[in-house]
Protein backbone atom coordinates (compact mmCIF):
# COMPACT_ATOMS: atom_id res chain seq x y z
CA UNK A 1 0.00 0.00 0.00
CA UNK A 2 1.39 3.59 -0.51
CA UNK A 3 -0.65 6.88 0.19
CA UNK A 4 0.38 10.68 -0.45
CA UNK A 5 -1.05 12.92 2.48
CA UNK A 6 -1.41 16.78 2.44
CA UNK A 7 -0.26 18.27 5.47
CA UNK A 8 -1.90 21.81 6.15
CA UNK A 9 -0.13 23.80 9.00
CA UNK A 10 -0.43 27.53 9.96
CA UNK A 11 3.92 28.04 9.17
CA UNK A 12 4.19 30.51 6.67
CA UNK A 13 7.27 28.90 5.23
CA UNK A 14 5.37 25.64 4.62
CA UNK A 15 2.08 25.80 4.52
CA UNK A 16 1.43 22.10 3.03
CA UNK A 17 3.56 19.26 4.17
CA UNK A 18 3.44 16.34 1.32
CA UNK A 19 4.02 12.76 3.16
CA UNK A 20 3.81 9.62 1.61
CA UNK A 21 2.74 6.24 4.00
CA UNK A 22 3.62 3.32 2.74
CA UNK A 23 3.83 -0.10 3.77
CA UNK A 24 2.66 -4.05 3.75
CA UNK A 25 -0.61 -4.39 4.47
CA UNK A 26 -1.91 -8.20 5.72
CA UNK A 27 -5.08 -9.53 5.92
CA UNK A 28 -6.80 -10.50 9.34
CA UNK A 29 -9.55 -12.16 8.70
CA UNK A 30 -11.79 -13.27 5.43
CA UNK A 31 -15.86 -12.45 5.76
CA UNK A 32 -17.89 -13.41 3.13
CA UNK A 33 -20.33 -11.69 1.99
CA UNK A 34 -18.91 -8.58 3.36
CA UNK A 35 -22.08 -7.20 3.65
CA UNK A 36 -25.50 -8.92 4.09
CA UNK A 37 -28.55 -7.92 2.12
CA UNK A 38 -31.68 -9.58 3.44
CA UNK A 39 -34.42 -8.92 0.28
CA UNK A 40 -37.39 -11.49 -0.01
CA UNK A 41 -41.37 -10.48 0.48
CA UNK A 42 -43.59 -10.29 4.16
CA UNK A 43 -43.90 -14.04 5.93
CA UNK A 44 -41.13 -15.44 3.94
CA UNK A 45 -38.14 -16.87 5.41
CA UNK A 46 -35.49 -14.45 4.78
CA UNK A 47 -31.77 -15.76 5.78
CA UNK A 48 -28.16 -15.01 5.00
CA UNK A 49 -24.60 -16.90 6.00
CA UNK A 50 -21.94 -15.21 6.18
CA UNK A 51 -18.63 -16.92 7.02
CA UNK A 52 -15.71 -15.41 9.24
CA UNK A 53 -12.26 -17.01 8.36
CA UNK A 54 -9.36 -15.36 10.71
CA UNK A 55 -6.25 -15.77 8.94
CA UNK A 56 -3.51 -18.64 10.54
CA UNK A 57 -1.37 -15.90 11.49
CA UNK A 58 -3.61 -13.54 13.72
CA UNK A 59 -5.98 -16.12 15.27
CA UNK A 60 -8.64 -15.08 17.41
CA UNK A 61 -12.24 -15.99 18.86
CA UNK A 62 -15.50 -14.25 18.60
CA UNK A 63 -16.83 -14.04 22.15
CA UNK A 64 -20.10 -11.95 21.72
CA UNK A 65 -22.29 -10.44 18.58
CA UNK A 66 -24.62 -7.35 18.77
CA UNK A 67 -26.70 -5.18 17.21
CA UNK A 68 -27.22 -1.39 16.90
CA UNK A 69 -30.82 -1.36 16.50
CA UNK A 70 -31.68 -5.52 16.24
CA UNK A 71 -35.46 -4.35 15.55
CA UNK A 72 -35.68 -6.11 12.21
CA UNK A 73 -32.52 -8.16 12.43
CA UNK A 74 -31.97 -11.76 14.39
CA UNK A 75 -28.55 -13.19 14.18
CA UNK A 76 -26.73 -16.30 15.29
CA UNK A 77 -23.52 -17.36 15.50
CA UNK A 78 -21.81 -20.90 15.37
CA UNK A 79 -18.30 -22.22 15.58
CA UNK A 80 -17.66 -23.89 11.64
CA UNK A 81 -16.39 -27.41 11.32
CA UNK A 82 -12.73 -27.53 10.96
CA UNK A 83 -13.42 -29.78 8.02
CA UNK A 84 -14.83 -26.66 6.38
CA UNK A 85 -11.79 -24.59 7.05
CA UNK A 86 -12.70 -23.58 10.77
CA UNK A 87 -13.84 -20.28 11.34
CA UNK A 88 -17.42 -19.15 12.21
CA UNK A 89 -20.95 -18.88 10.31
CA UNK A 90 -23.07 -16.09 11.08
CA UNK A 91 -26.72 -16.77 10.07
CA UNK A 92 -28.60 -13.59 9.64
CA UNK A 93 -32.51 -13.53 9.54
CA UNK A 94 -34.89 -10.91 8.38
CA UNK A 95 -37.56 -9.97 11.37
CA UNK A 96 -39.19 -7.63 9.92
CA UNK A 97 -43.35 -8.37 9.25
CA UNK A 98 -44.26 -5.57 7.09
CA UNK A 99 -42.94 -4.11 3.76
CA UNK A 100 -40.37 -1.71 3.88
CA UNK A 101 -35.98 -0.64 3.88
CA UNK A 102 -33.92 -1.25 7.17
CA UNK A 103 -30.64 -1.46 7.92
CA UNK A 104 -28.36 -2.48 10.89
CA UNK A 105 -24.86 -3.36 12.09
CA UNK A 106 -23.61 -6.41 13.44
CA UNK A 107 -21.25 -5.89 15.94
CA UNK A 108 -18.27 -8.77 16.61
CA UNK A 109 -16.66 -8.99 20.09
CA UNK A 110 -13.37 -11.00 19.48
CA UNK A 111 -10.36 -11.41 21.23
CA UNK A 112 -7.76 -10.60 19.58
CA UNK A 113 -5.63 -7.39 20.21
CA UNK A 114 -5.08 -6.39 16.20
CA UNK A 115 -8.96 -6.00 16.48
CA UNK A 116 -11.24 -6.22 19.16
CA UNK A 117 -14.14 -5.68 17.26
CA UNK A 118 -15.63 -6.81 13.50
CA UNK A 119 -18.74 -4.72 12.23
CA UNK A 120 -20.82 -6.30 9.11
CA UNK A 121 -23.63 -4.17 7.71
CA UNK A 122 -27.06 -5.65 7.02
CA UNK A 123 -29.37 -4.13 4.38
CA UNK A 124 -32.98 -5.42 4.38
CA UNK A 125 -35.54 -4.71 1.30
CA UNK A 126 -38.73 -6.43 2.30
CA UNK A 127 -41.36 -6.45 -0.65
CA UNK A 128 -45.62 -6.55 0.20
CA UNK A 129 -47.30 -10.07 -1.11
CA UNK A 130 -50.10 -7.59 -2.21
CA UNK A 131 -50.17 -6.37 -5.90
CA UNK A 132 -49.59 -3.05 -6.04
CA UNK A 133 -52.92 -0.88 -6.69
CA UNK A 134 -52.67 1.65 -9.64
CA UNK A 135 -54.71 4.61 -9.62
CA UNK A 136 -57.01 5.37 -12.87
Amino acid sequence: MREKIVVRTNDPDKPNLKIEVFGNVEKFVTIRPGVVLLTGHVGKQVKAVVRIIPEKKYPFEIVGTSLIRGKYVGCELKEADASGGGGYVLTVENLRNRRGRYSDLITLKTTSEIRAEIKIKVYGNIFSNEPRKVKP
